[in-house]
C-alpha cells in the first residue's frame, strides 16, 4: 500500500538538519576515536603477549571481542562517509579496519550494506534478511534444507546462540564475494584477509597450548560475533517486512527501523546505531550528531503522522524473539495437515 507521503516530503527535514549543522564533519571527534580504539586494540594484544600460555587468556579473549566490535563500528562509520568524503582515504581506512584488523572484506560489506540501506526489510532485496538462517516471514520457510527447517522451528530459542556464529558467517560471505569479484580490488582484499588469518592464527597457536588456543579463538570470535549481532539485531528485526512494491523512501526508512531509548552508555556500546531511524535517514551523519538529530526527526514524523518507533533495549530484544516465535507458529500452522472431512450422518435425518 502506497504511503501518503512522497519522496518530496523528505526535503523539508533535510533542510532543517542541514541548518542545524548536523551534516558537518567531526574531524576532531574521529581523530580521538581512532586513537583511543587503536590503543584499545594494541593494549589488548599487549596483555595477550604479557600473559603468555595461560587460561587467563580467555579473559583477554573477552577484551579483544569488545575491541574488535568497536573496530567494526568505526569501520561502519568509515563506509558511510561519516569520517571522510575522500574516496581514497575511505578505502584505505576501510581496508585497514575491515580486511586487515578484523578479517572481513570491506568491499563486500560496502556492497552488501548499501543494498540493505536501499531496501530495508524487503524479503527479496535486503541482503541482511536473505543471508540469515532464520525466517522473518513464513514465505522464507518454503523449500528450505532440513538443517534450516530445524532452525526455523526453534529459531526464537536459537537466535542468540546463532549470533555467536556471526563472525564465521561474515568471513565466509567475504571469501565468496571475493571469488565472485564483488569488491573493486579482489586480489588486494584477498591478500589482506590472508595476512590477517595467518598472522592471527600464528600469534595464537605459537603462544598458547593447542587446547587453550582453540578455546581462545572460540571465545574471542564467538563473543565478537555475539556483540555485533546484539548491536544490529534491534535495528530492523521484528519490524514490518514486505515483498512487493516499496513505500516512498522516507516511509521505507522510518517504518522498518526501531530506535533504542538511549543513554550515553548506549551511544558508546551501540556505536550510534541505537538511533537507527536517524542513521537510515542520514547515513552520512557523523555519529555524535545522531542524538541531536533525534528530536528533529521525531517532531517531523509527528507533523506527517508517520509512526516513529522507539523502545528500551531489553524490550527490543524481546520483540525480536516474539516475532521469530510468531513466524514459527505460523509456519507450523500452514504445514499442519487439514482435518479429514467428517462422514455424512447415517441416522434418520441423514436418510
Amino acid at each position: 500500500m502506497e504511503s501518503t507521503t512522497d519522496i518530496r516530503s523528505f526535503a523539508p527535514l533535510q533542510q532543517r538538519i542541514r541548518a542545524a549543522g548536523l551534516l558537518q564533519r567531526r574531524t576532531g571527534y574521529y581523530a580521538v576515536k581512532f586513537t583511543v580504539n587503536t590503543a584499545l586494540l594494541a593494549g589488548s594484544w599487549a596483555v595477550f603477549a604479557l600473559l603468555g600460555d595461560s587460561w587467563w587468556q580467555l579473559a583477554t579473549a573477552v577484551l579483544l571481542a569488545f575491541a574488535y566490535g568497536q573496530t567494526g563500528l568505526l569501520g561502519h562509520d568509515v563506509g558511510h562517509q561519516q569520517v571522510t568524503r575522500s574516496r581514497r582515504a575511505m578505502e584505505v581506512l576501510g581496508l585497514l579496519h575491515g580486511n586487515l584488523a578484523l578479517g572481513f572484506s570491506y568491499g563486500w560489506w560496502m556492497s552488501h550494506h548499501t543494498k540493505h540501506h536501499n531496501h530495508p526489510n524487503h524479503l527479496d532485496l535486503d541482503p541482511d534478511i536473505l543471508r540469515r538462517v532464520v525466517a522473518f516471514s513464513p514465505r522464507q520457510a518454503d523449500g528450505v534444507s532440513r538443517l534450516r527447517a530445524f532452525v526455523i522451528h526453534r529459531q526464537a530459542a536459537l537466535f542468540f546462540p546463532l549470533l555467536g556464529l556471526e563472525s564465521v558467517g561474515l568471513r565466509v560471505g567475504s571469501v565468496i564475494a571475493i571469488r565472485r569479484g564483488v569488491p573493486r580490488r579482489p586480489r588486494l582484499e584477498l591478500a589482506l584477509l590472508a595476512v590477517h588469518a595467518v598472522g592471527y592464527l600464528a600469534v595464537v597457536f605459537l603462544t598458547l597450548a593447542p587446547l587453550t588456543a582453540v578455546a581462545f579463538v572460540a571465545v574471542h570470535q564467538g563473543l565478537f560475533g555475539f556483540y555485533l549481532g546484539c548491536v544490529f539485531a534491534p535495528n530492523h528485526k521484528g519490524m514490518p517486512v514486505h515483498d512487493g512494491e516499496e513505500p516512498d523512501w522516507l516511509s521505507r526508512q522510518v517504518l522498518t527501523s526501531r530506535n533504542i531509548r538511549s543513554s550515553r552508555l548506549h551511544d558508546f556500546l551501540y556505536g550510534g546505531l541505537n538511533y537507527q531511524i536517524e542513521h537510515h535517514l542520514f547515513p552520512g551523519m557523523p555519529r555524535p550528531h545522531l542524538r541531536r538529530c533525534r528530536p528533529l526527526v521525531m517532531a517531523y514524523c509527528a507533523e506527517l503522522g508517520l509512526p516513529y518507533y522507539e523502545v528500551g533495549a531489553f524490550r527490543s530484544y524481546r520483540e525480536v524473539l516474539a516475532h521469530l516465535a510468531g513466524v514459527t507458529r505460523e509456519v507450523e500452522r500452514l504445514r499442519r495437515p487439514s482435518p479429514a472431512p467428517r462422514p455424512a450422518a447415517t441416522g434418520p435425518a441423514g436418510r
